[in-house]
């Protein structure tokens, strides 16, 4: 047993390391987020809202203009459903409009388009057909044009950038059959030949989206390993490579809850020949590709979950006044509207959070790795309840699929397929559970920095000595600041007062909410990664004050632009309400919870303790 449990945590230690060696360990530019979980709002950062520019909108504009038009007279999303196809005429004529050319730079024939008109176009996209949003997404948000674009050499662009602004589609080849989130399991290997020019790439790959019609993939294998400190180190590279390379085969295409016109699949590598000038960023640097890419690759999932949100929005105000029931509208009927208040409150949070990190990338000196991710976190859940929500109020007509409603003579309304299609969304680029995880490790770095050193073996004894004069002296600063604290916020005058108290609010339980993980931190110490609970509740915490930080900044550059409207503070003020009341329930239950009984009870049941309460059904 004991030897058993050795082996499986040094599997562990080995997963950890090759996460910890993709990280990005330098925060080069400030982070909203980031300095949010030490007690600091830096307020400059996000108000006043960032503008997109005249020049800008009118180019998001236009091409928004010309893609909706297109989508209404020749994309049929409920036939794609059925299908399972998008026809090859939608196909060609969004090559034609430029559409898998939208992030490629404009000398290469692409449309160049800035972050923000980018996830605008998904998020048209996204609100008439899921799948088709998804094959866009996938191809450039993940696929090859983003990493080319920041890690290609001038030669690999020339190449392959001037096929995808004419329509060639991409993909991107990591998960495998047995490996998910854990890449030192990865099983695909990619070894170089005799002479060193190329690599024979071997294995499999799963869901791989756009796989089984991609032109061009970005494939992850494992190189030959390298020796750090006497240490094996595991190497994980990235390589480009073509659909006509011999050995590449299409083994399966997948069928989904959801997004049933999406072309994912499994692909086989069977000794596929790959120059060794296919490979981007370097040798044993294909994880951390995968994280730069995925920094600003996750935000079209939260641009396309507002989009979705707002198109179930416009579902429900319609049918709640139509709907009669009992006498009245069922939008009269309290129960009903309290769903419709929260589900508008949180779309305008979802927008505020999905715009203001848009925005970030485009205006640059940011960095929205934290941003990225809660933004994904926090929209696709709110996206997952807005389309529960719309089925319910739909009622029988929303659990009816949009052909059958047709067929009897209704108005064709997809609320189910808006509810499959989004489930997804939860899972992909980063399930909930490990943007959560990936939330807290990058919150706690400014911590860890500072401890690593004198927890590390090889740290010198005379360097550890320095490190704790050294953080002493920080903590001696910086921890009663967490306590008595001077107010950031120098604009009072220029926002509401319902804003400006929601705005004290975010500053104040930042020092909470720093204070508490720091205090968590010193009683666990290196245990405090094995409490996903507590580590997850500090980032809904945060999550929420970020979405709150997001939603005041945006009401109140909406109120300035039109002062006679006040929908954007009521809004803003809902949410935060709400925010507010869900962060309190989070502090309460990091110090009354069952988590330790949680955990004994889960690990009884998947050790076959309560294997009775299977009884009476077929398996």
């Amino acid at each position: 047993m004991d030897l058993l449990k050795g082996k499986e945590n040094a599997e562990k230690n080995k997963s950890l390391d090759v996460a910890e060696d993709a990280r990005e360990h330098a925060w080069t530019y400030p982070s909203f987020v980031g300095e949010l979980f030490t007690g600091k709002v830096n307020w400059g950062l996000i108000f006043p809202f960032p503008e997109q520019s005249v020049e800008d909108k009118k180019i998001g504009d236009s091409f928004c203009a010309k893609l909706g038009i297109f989508l209404k007279k020749e994309l049929d999303a409920d036939a794609v459903d059925r299908t399972g196809i998008i026809p090859d005429t939608v196909m060609k004529g969004l090559a034609e409009l430029g559409c898998f050319g939208m992030k490629i730079p404009k000398e290469y024939g692409g449309l160049g388009l800035s972050q923000i008109n980018y996830n605008r176009a998904i998020a048209l996209v996204a609100s008439h057909c899921g799948s088709t949003a998804v094959l866009l997404s996938a191809h450039q948000s993940i696929g090859v044009p983003q990493p080319l674009k920041l890690f290609g050499t001038p030669e690999q662009k020339k190449k392959y950038f001037p096929m995808f602004a004419k329509g060639a589609v991409s993909a991107f080849a990591l998960t495998e059959p047995e490996v998910g989130s854990d890449p030192a399991k990865m099983g695909t290997t990619a070894i170089p030949t005799a002479d060193g020019n190329h690599y024979l790439i071997n294995g499999l790959k799963l869901w791989c989206t756009n796989g089984v019609i991609a032109d061009v993939l970005i494939v992850m294998a494992k190189t030959p390993p390298v020796i750090v400190r006497g240490k094996e180190k595991t190497q994980i590279t990235a390589f480009i490579v073509e659909k006509g390379a011999p050995g590449f085969e299409v083994l399966n295409r997948c069928n989904f809850m959801g997004l049933k016109g999406i072309q994912n699949g499994l692909l086989k590598f069977t000794d596929v020949k790959v120059p060794k000038e296919n490979i981007i960023l370097g040798l044993g640097q294909g994880l951390k590709l995968a994280l730069v890419t995925l920094n600003t690759g996750r935000l079209t999932v939260p641009a396309a979950c507002a989009a979705m949100a707002k198109t179930s929005l416009s579902i429900v105000r319609v049918w709640a006044n139509k709907r009669v029931q009992w006498g009245a509208p069922i939008g009269q009927h309290e129960a009903i509207t309290a769903k419709i208040s929260m589900m508008a409150a949180n779309t305008f949070a979802m927008d505020s959070v999905t715009w203001l990190s848009s925005a970030m990338v485009d205006r640059g000196g940011s960095d929205v790795r934290l941003e990225a991710a809660m933004a994904k976190l926090f929209c696709t859940e709110c996206a997952w309840r807005i389309a529960d929500d719309t089925v319910q109020i739909r009622g029988g007509r929303g659990y009816e699929t949009a052909d059958s409603l047709k067929a009897r003579g209704e108005e064709p309304i997809p609320a189910e397929r808006l509810m499959r299609d989004t489930r997804i969304n939860l899972i992909i680029e980063g399930t909930s559970e490990i943007m959560r995880l990936f939330i807290a490790r990058e919150a706690m770095d400014p911590h860890l920095k500072r401890i690593f050193p004198l927890l590390n073996p090889r740290t010198p004894i005379g360097e550890k000595i320095k490190k704790s004069f050294e953080m002493a002296l920080h903590y001696a600063f910086w921890y009663p600041r967490q306590w008595v604290y001077m107010g950031r916020w120098k604009n009072h005058t220029k926002v509401s007062g319902k804003i400006r108290t929601h705005i004290s609010y975010v500053e104040k339980t930042s020092h909470k909410l720093a204070r508490d993980l720091f205090h968590s931190m010193v009683r666990y110490q290196q245990g405090l990664e094995k409490h996903q609970q507590l580590l997850a509740r500090y980032v809904n915490i945060g999550t929420d004050l970020f979405a709150m930080a997001a939603t005041c900044s945006r009401a109140a550059y909406l109120l300035g632009e039109n002062p006679s409207d006040n929908g954007p503070e009521e809004l803003a003020d809902l949410f935060c309400k709400e925010a507010a009341l869900r962060i309190r329930r989070e502090f309460d239950a990091q110090k009354r919870n069952d988590d330790k009984m949680i955990y004994k009870l889960g690990r009884n049941y998947l050790e076959g303790k309560y294997n009775w309460l299977e009884d009476g059904i077929l398996k």
